[in-house]
């Protein structure tokens, strides 16, 4: 399916770039919900500087999942 490492790696990269773009919510289901996509495509960012992917996608969600969580929008609202 890839011919190489590099269109790999672009895809993946473009992958995460939409996970990371997905952030919205105002209650804390939403807000985790999004934190814990945002957590994996970092994740798959480390990933892409050598990081293990399964263990670095699945930490990744775990924190971000935690993060929105335990935020309201009235404390972090970027879209104000």
């Amino acid at each position: 399916m890839f011919n190489d490492k590099k269109s790999l790696k672009e895809l993946v990269g473009a992958i995460a770039i939409v996970f990371l773009m997905a952030a919205c919510g105002h209650d804390p289901g939403d807000r985790a919900l999004s934190g814990a996509g945002i957590g994996a495509g970092a994740g798959v960012g480390a990933a892409l500087l050598g990081a293990p992917l399964l263990p670095a996608v699945i930490i990744g969600g775990a924190v971000g999942a935690a993060a929105g969580a335990a935020t309201s929008d009235k404390q972090i609202d970027l879209g104000r």
